[in-house]
């Protein structure tokens, strides 16, 4: 989105066209995650988890608290969480699951991807010129975050470990 913004700003592509496609892309691309959580449901998705759920860092209790989470806050939780990274697709699960009506999650699913996809078109926008200096700066800051996100996944890998190891005792 940053990219197309400063494409915007050059006058090659027309900046609410960009936000309205990221927008449109968002918006297809929760769709999937949905209907998966409400074709599936809470019992099967928990059922995965205890079998696969090692590698994809996911246990029962995430989609327990997941499922609470969303119980509690609904359409704000669905609003707030397209606006962060990393939770913004996974939000979408849990709404399946808890069986919230299609035109609502697209309403609120709409909103939240309108504003992070203007938020990162406006930046690439404003940025204009001095696009490529900001992304010399940020290239070593993403390869950094990049081995921070590696190193998380192998230490929850090895947790889960645990985890499960600990779930056979009790029962």
């Amino acid at each position: 989105m940053p990219l197309a913004g400063y494409m915007a700003a050059q006058g090659k592509l027309s900046l609410l066209g960009i936000i309205l496609a990221g927008m449109a892309g968002s918006v297809l691309g929760a769709l999937p995650l949905y209907y998966m959580g409400r074709k599936l449901g809470e019992d099967r998705l928990k059922e995965f988890a205890d079998k696969h759920g090692r590698w994809l860092t996911l246990s029962r209790k995430d989609i327990e608290r997941a499922k609470g989470w969303f119980d509690r806050h609904g359409g704000a939780a669905m609003f707030f969480c397209r606006l962060i990274p990393g939770v913004r697709s996974l939000i979408s699960i849990p709404a399946g699951i808890a069986r919230m009506k299609i035109l609502p999650f697209l309403a609120y699913t709409a909103a939240g991807t309108g504003i992070w996809a203007a938020l990162l078109a406006y930046l690439g926008y404003f940025l204009g010129t001095e696009y490529t200096q900001v992304a010399e700066y940020l290239d070593p800051i993403s390869w950094i975050v990049l081995g921070a996100v590696g190193v998380l996944y192998f230490v929850r890998v090895i947790e889960h470990k645990g985890q499960k190891s600990e779930e056979r005792t009790t029962t």
